[in-house]
């Protein structure tokens, strides 16, 4: 196995309405489907906070506000989806959206025909979601949080 000498930094926003739904994304990348917690990842010269704002503007046309930070991943986690070896290190914040009635959602999961780059949105109720709705180690670690704490 390679030596991992590259980290990526991903940042996330959690935007939970009435205190029992949140926020998740469905997306095709990379080949494949993917559902995690809107966000990306954070450009060279970039400040956490900016790269979100950027992410939410790119992705869903909204502006965020009450930016809080929740967890930043506390152990090693390497990533399974690029060519050479990555450490991820994610960020997640707590977030509102400032116009979210103008959010496009949908209530299908991967509601989208497999091209690279489709995403779409959905609200699920935190109470409901298991680990294994997400794609992504460290988003379980995340909901099991969000869980004890909704």
């Amino acid at each position: 196995m390679n030596p991992i000498n590259k980290i990526t930094i991903r940042i996330y926003g959690l935007v939970v309405r009435d205190k029992t739904e949140i926020l998740l994304t469905d997306e095709f990348r990379l080949g494949m489907r993917m559902t995690k917690f809107p966000g990306g990842g954070l450009e060279p010269g970039e400040g956490t906070i900016d790269c979100l704002r950027r992410e939410f503007r790119e992705e869903m046309n909204q502006e965020i506000i009450n930016i809080r930070h929740f967890y930043t991943t506390d152990f090693f986690q390497q990533t399974r989806l690029l060519p050479e070896p990555h450490q991820i290190l994610s960020i997640y914040y707590r977030v509102n959206l400032l116009h979210a009635e103008n959010l496009l959602t949908t209530t299908k999961k991967f509601d989208f025909d497999d091209v690279d780059g489709a995403q779409t949105f959905r609200w699920e109720k935190i109470s409901n979601l298991v680990a294994e709705d997400f794609t992504f180690p460290i988003d379980k670690v995340v909901l099991e949080m969000l869980q004890g704490s909704a």
